[in-house]
């Protein structure tokens, strides 16, 4: 959620600071601000807004110093003002935050009472207050924040400065990702290992319930017990490079057209095309034995667990549930042997999806992980990791991600219907070869953006957009409306086609467009069926089908895509192409902030 950078330098962290803020912009734009030390002072600037309203307020008034805490801020509790910005600061101490502090207002309240004075709205402030009054008293910055940390309960990654202490930073992590990076006389905080990449690929993974002392030369690690403990210092494998939007306008077109490479790189981690066959990395434990699955996510990934319901089910004959990480666990779900639980995050450190792998791993549940990030939280966690290798997704909104995704979903399907007796030999080899297919029909799907932009303005111009979609093109439907809702601000939803004489076509007229998402093949027929409907009272309809389903429709429709003709099996990959450029170029023609949307952050480490 928020971005936080921490460096203790040989030389002024200013301007380094600012570099690393803006390769974790992506996961909040409400504010930004930073603190160094200098002389003796803590100096803090923060603003309203993007970054660049940080730059220019630094333009202004520098801040000196070979030490400092920098922050990108989604906002939680509190508005996003300056006030609100992060670094949180007394006259000792300064720190930045990502996560909740849970039980804030009580510690509050004691904070108040004792005569502390608070100049923000935020949980945060709590923590700067309680750090500050125990080193007014005497107390070291590690003891102090030792005491301090037990009182906390929330989610949580600090970084935290001390007047005092010019070359000395102190980290901690609960639930919110944090890792320490090593350089050559220097020491380094991060959210992640993207946003040390410009300044060490030499990192290590804070562990749950962690806090670390860094100094230029050294890094003190402590576990939840305070006990010191070595964590392992691995090579982050992420470069400089990753954040370059090339030649494209926006991070999210760069990754739409990065998919055929990225299916293909991570389709190659699980054919075996010699064999013939889908191999999964790791089996360590028999998928024979598995007698139900259950899938959680949130958000887009969630579709994807829609969608591998449908493969699961048909090829592996076993039943799925697919849930929604932030229901998952106060439904009291029943679990138990013979599970199979899923986790699907681009991140790794979605909270809620967190929270739920934790809740079947407490019930004895085997678990797999699709995550695209090896190192997060997730991953470690996870008996079964199913890695994609999309590389890193900057723009807010999910693409290339996605469908890489659903390349490691397809994977999962076909492995369990082969340990379950469903799936011949003959059959496996037809479906690598139709995986093998999927990057060259994707990339003729992206041959179709001129004439997607084309027809851009008629959505832009809508206030209620619907997405009809049949089989696993349902959830296809339900992740075209969110793409259109997340980056151009337009009420969208998808349907079921057979639901649309059930209530939502009460809401069709000629100022509503229709979305249909149609490949030929048996369920075709119904869904035009439902599309004539619509048609009928006024519907502004956009067909997105094959040359074979668009022959059969016949003229009527507003528009049309033509997509290749594929597999039902990879239907969803290629068709997730269209269903991204048209929300992609309804939020330019609308002028929307397509990488950062308002109010979205990339990863949701907060419940």
């Amino acid at each position: 959620m928020c971005g936080i950078i921490g460096i203790v330098g040989t030389e002024p962290v200013q301007d380094r600071l600012i570099e690393a803020l803006r390769r974790m912009e992506y996961r909040g734009y409400d504010s930004a601000g930073l603190c160094t030390i200098d002389q003796g002072a803590l100096i803090r600037r923060r603003a309203e807004g993007k970054l660049d309203n940080l730059v220019r307020v630094l333009a202004a008034d520098p801040a000196p110093g070979l030490t400092g805490i920098a922050h990108t801020r989604w906002a939680t509790h509190g508005r996003p003002n300056t006030s609100n910005a992060h670094p949180h600061a007394t006259g000792e101490v300064a720190l930045v935050h990502n996560g909740i502090i849970e039980n804030f207002k009580p510690l509050r309240e004691a904070l108040l009472a004792r005569g502390r004075k608070f100049e923000s709205e935020t949980d945060t402030e709590v923590v700067a207050h309680m750090v500050s009054e125990l080193v007014e008293a005497g107390q070291s910055p590690r003891d102090a924040v030792a005491a301090v940390l037990p009182q906390l309960r929330g989610a949580f990654a600090l970084a935290i400065a001390f007047r005092q202490h010019p070359e000395l930073l102190i980290g901690a992590r609960l639930g919110s990702p944090l890792v320490v990076g090593y350089g050559k006389g220097e020491t380094y905080l991060g959210s992640d290992a993207l946003a040390l990449a410009a300044l060490t690929q030499r990192i290590s993974y804070l562990e749950e319930g962690d806090w670390v002392v860094i100094e230029r030369e050294s890094a003190h690690i402590f576990d939840k017990e305070n006990e010191p403990i070595e964590r392992e210092i691995v090579a982050s494998g992420v470069t400089s490079l990753s954040i370059d939007k090339g030649n494209h306008r926006h991070f999210m077109q760069k990754e739409i057209f990065e998919q055929p490479i990225v299916v293909a790189q991570t389709l190659r981690s699980y054919l075996r095309p010699l064999e013939e066959q889908v191999a999964l990395p790791q089996m360590d434990f028999d998928l024979s034995k598995v007698e139900r699955v259950v899938i959680v996510a949130c958000g887009t990934a969630s579709y994807v667990g829609m969608i591998g319901k449908y493969w699961i089910e048909a090829m592996a004959r076993l039943p799925v549930d697919v849930d929604v990480a932030s229901e998952f666990r106060y439904r009291d779900p029943v679990l138990g042997p013979g599970v199979l639980g899923v986790v699907v995050s681009q991140s790794g450190e979605t909270a809620d999806t967190l929270a739920a792998l934790r809740h079947m791993k407490a019930a004895g549940v085997t678990t797999a992980g699709i995550i695209n990030v090896p190192t997060s939280s997730m991953a470690r966690e996870v008996d079964l990791l199913l890695p994609t290798h999309a590389g890193p997704e900057i723009g807010v909104a999910s693409t290339k991600a996605f469908t890489c995704q659903l390349a490691v979903m397809a994977a999962l399907a076909v492995n369990l219907a082969r340990a379950k007796g469903k799936l011949s030999a003959d059959e496996e080899r037809e479906i690598v070869h139709h995986l093998t297919e999927a990057p060259a029909a994707i990339n003729a799907a992206l041959a179709h953006d001129e004439d997607i932009e084309a027809m851009a303005h008629v959505i832009a111009a809508a206030r209620d957009v619907l997405y009809l979609g049949r089989g696993p093109e349902y959830p296809m439907a339900l992740e075209g409306a969110l793409k259109l809702k997340e980056i151009s601000y337009i009420h969208a939803e998808g349907y079921a086609s057979g639901e649309m004489k059930h209530g939502p076509i009460a809401l069709i007229d000629d100022q509503v467009p229709l979305i249909v998402l149609a490949p030929a093949g048996p369920l075709f027929e119904k869904t035009v069926s439902n599309m004539q409907e619509a048609m009928a009272r006024g519907a502004k309809v956009v067909l997105i089908s094959d040359a074979a389903g668009l022959a059969e429709a016949g003229d009527d429709a507003m528009a049309t895509i033509e997509m290749p003709t594929v597999h039902p099996l990879i239907a969803p990959l290629v068709y997730a192409v269209p269903v991204q450029l048209l929300a992609y170029h309804v939020a330019v023609h609308k002028g929307t902030d397509v990488d950062q949307p308002r109010n979205l952050a990339k990863s949701v480490t907060v419940e």
